[in-house]
Parts: structure tokens; sequence; C-alpha cells
């Protein structure tokens, strides 16, 4: 390339670039950047206004009874669309950094008491940087994030997928303990997942993988998902047949005898 051509080509791309000027602090002015993105959620929110049509907004506006309460990490790599296309009227969502119980548990009551869910989701990721922060030194982090990630039960020497996976299983285990009554009644499964945008599972970028379902692990059983449901199925407890007495043949004496067990039954007569 002629150097002429060359500098002019190298002064264009230079201008293309942003350009962050500096308040009166030095510190970068985030403005154009900031008005930048509203501008765009707002054309965005013009296209997904005329992509779904009044029948849609309609249901929305009658009220929600959604599927699955949703414990996920705030990390703004995992998203709901990632492996639901509607999730709109269906997942009743909590995020909070490392996708806890213990730090959304009204939340999460809300969803499976009030809601009536019949899934409890804890939906962890690769690369997490709460499990990243739990497995090193976080003293220096405010009161406020350290009360958040002394909640996260994991050891310190773990890679941080490992990390993950048992944060991810503490998770359910607790949940367990807590909405117990429910699932052993079948009114409530609790699953655990790992959304693997990293491939660091290796089956493949952006795979979400199920890896708990009420307190089991073997990949071989969580295969068959509705065999699993299945066999853990609560059985129906069968009525308690009561006997009818025959009045009209038992002596009228018999069944004005008192039960000796009964409180309210006469006292016996003194003589």
């Amino acid at each position: 390339m002629h150097p002429l051509l060359k500098t002019m080509f190298v002064c264009t791309l230079l201008l293309a670039m942003p350009v962050h000027a500096l308040d009166p602090h030095g510190h970068k002015d985030r403005s154009t950047e900031v008005s930048r993105f509203i501008s765009d959620m707002k054309a965005d929110n013009g296209v997904y206004m005329v992509t779904h049509n009044i029948d849609f907004y309609a249901g929305l506006a009658k009220g929600q009874k959604p599927k699955m309460t949703l414990v996920t990490c705030s990390d703004s790599r995992v998203q709901a669309n990632m492996f639901d296309r509607a999730p709109e009227g269906e997942l009743f969502t909590i995020r909070n950094i490392g996708n806890q119980l213990a730090t959304a548990e009204g939340s999460v009551e809300y969803g499976v008491h009030h809601l009536h869910t019949p899934i409890l989701m804890f939906l962890g990721h690769s690369r997490c940087g709460a499990i990243a922060a739990v497995g090193g030194n976080y003293s220096k982090e405010s009161p406020a994030i350290k009360k958040e990630l002394d909640t996260i039960g994991i050891p310190k020497d773990i890679g941080n997928l490992e990390g993950v996976t048992a944060n991810v299983h503490n998770q359910v285990s607790l949940a367990m303990i807590k909405f117990s009554e429910e699932v052993a009644g079948g009114d409530l499964v609790v699953m655990g997942a790992v959304m693997d945008f990293a491939d660091d599972l290796h089956q493949g970028a952006g795979k979400f993988h199920v890896i708990n379902i009420n307190g089991e692990k073997d990949p071989a059983q969580l295969v068959n998902i509705s065999a699993l449901l299945a066999k853990n199925k609560p059985k129906p407890v069968a009525a308690k047949v009561v006997k009818k007495v025959d009045t009209q043949n038992t002596p009228a004496a018999e069944h004005a005898k008192p039960d000796e067990h009964d409180a309210h039954a006469a006292p016996a007569a003194h003589h």
C-alpha cells in the first residue's frame, strides 16, 4: 500500500473510534455512551412492541402463572433467552451473585408458596466471578458484598467449574430441606443446572446442562427426566374405610353406652 494511502487509512480508523471526553476531575465522561445505550433500548423496545400481537400483551395483563421459579446469577452474560425462547409469563426470575437461596429467600418463597410454580431451579454458569471470589481472598470487598459471598459454602482449593457445580448442588440441597413438604408431596421439583457459554464442559459452547433433579446427580439417571420423576412420584394414600354400624339390629342400650375414653361421657353414678 502506498505510504500516503496507508496514513490516510490509519487516520480514518482513529477518527471512527469513540472518544471519551474527560470531566473536570479527570474521569471519563460516559454520558455519550449512556445516552446511546438508552436510545438502543428504546429502539429495541419498538421492535419488540410490533413483533408481538395484542393477544400476547392481553395475556400478560391478566396476571402471571409461571412454570418455574428461577434463581440465577446476576452475571450479564447469563440470560433466560439462552434456554427459553419465550420467558415472559413462564419464569419468575430472581438474580443475585452466586445464584443463592440464602440471599433471596423471601423472593424464592413467593415463587413457590404464592405463585405455586411446580419447578424451582438454581442456574450457575461457567467463569462465575462470585465463585472465583469465594475461592480466593475477598476480604477487601465492601461489607454488603462480603455478606453475600459468605453464604456460598464451597472449598477454597477448588477450580471455577467445580466450584460452580458444587454451589448448584448445595443450593438444591438447601431448597429441598426448606421445601421438604412440597417436594415430598410431589408439588415441587427442585433442579440444578449450569449454563456453559465458555464450553468448559467440552459439550458445546452455550449448552444448558441439567445436573441435579431432587438430589439426583447421576448423569445416567438424568437422561430420562420423565422416568426419574415417575419413579420419585409419591404413592397415593389409601382412604381409611370406616365400618358402618347397623343401628336397626343393635340394641338401643348399646348405642347409648358411652365410650370409656370419651372425655365428654357422663360420669358413672356413685352409690
